[in-house]
């Protein structure tokens, strides 16, 4: 445990972290990659550049500094980043590294203000923190390697076929080389990918949600291909694995991970999705409908317009088939073929009133994927209805949004 004065040291300088923290994420990136460039093997680096990991570190930092007396207070964020730690395959001998450049990098930042008094206590915090993630990492990488059809690290798979599902969507079934069993996942789960790409210096990885539901003898991911847009550079995987992975193909894949998974009550549930976050949702959905058939399921779904909804076919059907589901489409710029056959019942945002339109109560599990600023809208929207805070998850892309900053 830590002492009191260290511990007294640290809760008092959070909050200078926190002011600090865009500041001493990207002075620390820029430390670590000059000390340990294979590390780039491992960061996202579209994230790098649109500068979201730098955030969501200096957050990270302050969040654990401020909680340092009780990690149960953020237990849901160390969860969460171990989960993704699994999945990529952190160790623990690379978290030395990491403590000395984040302390280098406060040093930087705050100048004269980092006493050796703050960078002696910081050292000590960091090191009580990387042994709570450490300990969680370790009993992950246990349990995925030991459960049935389990693999530890990489295994290699083939796509089995492509399925394009809207203009931006395509689906990649993917079958484990070697012919063995596959390990079976929650609902909301998603697949590492290590790409290793023609012509790039690093491999690449990236984390594409399942979006099928579990059982089968695949793995479904179904991919946005992410294009050049205002200060977000063209996706460096989707565009790989759209333009040049074709059937046969193999690809580098570790086990099913993440914490953003279907709960087992009887609580009616509220699938609220937005552009690419309909692929969780969609297996949420289809789990409910093989496993819960007897369970209230309303599938909400907005996008920009029918050529970008993926999945549209296939969740009109279960809604004709199924008793127990009722899904809503909302579309931002329908286009004229889609104002004239009227097959979305929204034009525009979701928003307060429609969900109290659609929805007989608010005593459900509400589920919400998609950007940040969409999920920003809808959780305000159910804050709003006053619908109870452990009834509301969500799943995150940003890595900002993964740490549930408000």
């Amino acid at each position: 445990m830590l002492d009191e004065k260290t511990i007294n040291v640290v809760q008092s300088t959070a909050p200078v972290l926190k002011e600090h923290s865009k500041e001493i994420g990207k002075k620390f990136y820029e430390l670590l990659f000059s000390k340990a460039p294979d590390l780039y093997n491992i960061f996202n680096q579209t994230n790098q550049k649109r500068g979201l990991q730098q955030e969501a570190l200096g957050y990270a930092v302050y969040a654990a500094g401020e909680h340092i007396t009780n990690l149960e207070a953020i237990k849901p964020i160390i969860e969460r980043i171990s989960q993704k730690h699994r999945a990529i395959g952190i160790e623990p001998d690379q978290y030395p590294v990491v403590g000395e450049t984040l302390l280098q990098a406060v040093k930087d930042v705050l100048g004269d203000a980092a006493t050796d008094e703050i960078i002696e206590a910081w050292g000590k915090a960091y090191g009580y923190i990387s042994e709570a993630f450490i300990s969680l990492e370790q009993k992950l990488y246990k349990e995925t390697e030991q459960q049935p059809g389990g693999w530890a690290g990489y295994r290699t798979f083939y796509v089995d076929r492509k399925v394009k599902e809207s203009q931006e969507v395509t689906s990649f079934y993917l079958k484990p080389k070697d012919g063995e069993a596959i390990a079976s996942y929650k609902a909301g789960q998603y697949l590492t990918i290590k790409a290793e790409i023609p012509e790039e210096k690093y491999t690449h990885i990236r984390h594409y949600s399942l979006s099928e539901a579990s059982g089968k003898d695949y793995y479904r991911i179904s991919v946005k291909r992410e294009e050049e847009h205002g200060d977000s550079p063209d996706g460096i995987v989707s565009n790989y694995l759209h333009n040049q992975i074709q059937s046969g193909d193999t690809l580098q894949i570790s086990a099913p991970a993440g914490d953003f998974v279907l709960d087992s009550d009887e609580l009616p549930i509220v699938l609220i999705s937005g552009g690419i976050g309909i692929t969780p949702l969609f297996s949420m959905l289809n789990t409910v409908v093989e496993e819960q058939p007897y369970r209230q399921v309303t599938f909400i779904h907005a996008t920009r317009n029918s050529k970008m909804h993926a999945f549209k076919e296939q969740v009109e059907k279960l809604e004709h088939t199924h008793q127990n589901v009722k899904s809503y489409v909302c579309y931002n710029s329908p286009t004229e073929e889609d104002k004239e056959s009227h097959n979305y019942d929204k034009e525009g945002y979701i928003d307060l009133s429609f969900l109290k339109s659609i929805l007989s109560t608010k005593e459900a599990n509400f589920y919400v994927c998609g950007s940040f600023s969409f999920m920003e809208a809808v959780i305000k929207a159910l804050n709003e209805w006053k619908v109870s805070e452990e009834h509301i998850h969500y799943e995150a892309f940003s890595p900002v949004a993964i740490l549930g900053e408000e």
